[in-house]
């Protein structure tokens, strides 16, 4: 389905006053499950223009975007590691990180694709590192949620199970958290978040 409004969202600024609203409550279960303070090194995947890279100061962060727009204001912003790429087909050739974000990805993305992504992402991490994934569920049932999910521009948002199953095939699921983003007491979206770490057969792949 073509998605007409696309197009202003690869516009940095309209992204992030479309985002400002909800940025901090979406990431809002990893920081209950999470001591950022304890992160060492940080792998950004789909990082936009950098809204996520302040939490990460002090930290060896690389943010990794498809659109130069976003990297050029994510770099002139934050002054951190952002490199343009197109992680449907790019590997990142670096040291381990103990931390991996993916924020709001992999609904852009077909199942294919992101598994191979997700089983390159799992050689990337230390041994005692975790990947984070918080994305976009497709309600099952007709409601404002499952309205919005569908015109999002992503193509790709998956049903609760969907994501477990995704998720499962390359790492140990350790957290799944279905919670509801909105406001004035509306749900507009139904999101998920995961940590887990990889299994041993994708470690070694």
């Amino acid at each position: 389905m073509s998605k007409p409004w696309g197009p202003l969202f690869e516009v940095p600024w309209v992204y992030r006053l479309w985002q400002a609203p909800f940025q901090e409550r979406k990431l809002a279960p990893l920081f209950r499950q999470t001591d950022l303070s304890q992160v060492r090194r940080v792998l950004d995947v789909g990082c936009g223009p950098g809204t996520n890279a302040p939490h990460f100061r002090g930290t060896d962060y690389l943010g990794l975007d498809i659109n130069p727009q976003y990297v050029a204001q994510a770099r002139r912003r934050y002054g951190m590691r952002f490199e343009v790429a197109d992680v449907t087909r790019y590997e990142v050739d670096d040291e381990p990180f103990d931390f991996i974000l993916v924020n709001s990805f992999f609904h852009h993305i077909a199942d294919e694709d992101s598994d191979r992504i997700l089983s390159h992402l799992a050689t990337l991490l230390t041994d005692d590192g975790r990947i984070h994934v918080l994305d976009l569920v497709l309600p099952d049932r007709f409601s404002p949620s499952r309205v919005l999910a569908k015109m999002d521009r992503g193509e790709y948002p998956r049903p609760l199970e969907r994501w477990r199953t995704l998720f499962g095939i390359r790492f140990d699921i350790e957290h799944f958290e279905p919670y509801d983003l909105g406001m004035g007491g509306v749900t507009l979206w139904k999101m998920v978040y995961f940590r887990g770490r990889p299994t041993e057969e994708a470690r070694q792949a």
